[in-house]
């Protein structure tokens, strides 16, 4: 369904490292703090916070984390450290403060409500340190999302990996992200592993959650940017479609902003 992404890597990766720096400097801070999965977005984002010059603080926040994930993590920090003398690295597990919080609470019956409501928590705790470690430093939160992720199908937890004060790559399909990532020698580990977000103890991947692959979810994005409907397509991309409309529509409270009851001026007023 989708070609090989054909952006302008070189172009792309000045823009955004230029953009970075004007933000950072504008908002008078001290640097960036990245979150690190192990995944192709963090990678991108941290390399592109590292080439601002600016202090990037890249943070590890484990979970009952698979070794895989923590192992590309770890292999990308140090290859980035090795490059980037102002990158740093922090290690905070939240095994046992997530454990601790799942004792805290009443539990279901219903076990997919709860296995998504705990997958959530996971983030939350990840977006609350983050900011621990922005507030001390004088930090930005640089948010890794994709424009797939945070524009079409809302694949992020609200006020969790979506809680961020800037997207450096909200603007990238997760194809360009992929080819970004090349040009920025990320390393191999992590451009061929499958998408995940890290939020479940099964290490389920993105595309067994969402039902289809990013390269196929891209593809809808685009045919829905144009106009075409459903009815426009058969088989496996009839599918497709309907699976990002479905995403689209449910998570519209993740991507709108939040609705405020508006009081007219005429009972608002006792004038």
């Amino acid at each position: 369904m989708l070609k090989k992404s054909t952006i302008q890597v070189e172009k792309v990766n000045a823009h955004i490292v230029s953009w970075l720096k004007d933000y950072a400097i504008a908002s008078k801070v001290n640097g960036f703090v990245v979150g690190i999965s192990g995944g192709i977005d963090s990678a991108v984002t941290s390399t592109l916070c590292a080439q601002t010059g600016f202090p990037t603080l890249c943070v590890e926040m484990p979970i009952h984390q698979a070794e895989n994930q923590i192992n590309r993590g770890k292999e990308h920090i140090l290859q980035l450290k090795n490059r980037f003398h102002n990158v740093t690295s922090e290690e905070a597990d939240l095994t046992a403060l997530f454990d601790s919080f799942c004792k805290a609470l009443s539990s279901t019956e219903n076990e997919e409500k709860l296995y998504l409501s705990l997958a959530n928590t996971r983030a939350r705790l990840r977006m609350t340190t983050l900011y621990y470690f922005a507030g001390i430093h004088g930090y930005l939160v640089a948010g890794t999302g994709n424009k797939v992720e945070d524009f079409g199908v809302g694949f992020y937890t609200k006020y969790g990996d979506g809680g961020v004060d800037l997207s450096p790559i909200a603007d990238l399909m997760k194809s360009e992200v992929f080819a970004l990532g090349e040009f920025l020698k990320v390393p191999d580990a992590i451009l061929k592993a499958a998408p995940t977000d890290g939020l479940f103890v099964d290490s389920r991947t993105d595309e067994e959650q969402l039902g289809a692959s990013y390269n196929e979810l891209e593809w809808a994005m685009n045919q829905h940017a144009i106009g075409k409907k459903k009815t426009d397509f058969v088989g496996r991309e009839s599918e497709v479609f309907d699976i990002y409309i479905r995403l689209n529509t449910q998570n519209k409270h993740k991507m709108n902003p939040i609705p405020v009851c508006t009081i007219p001026l005429e009972i608002k007023s006792i004038l």
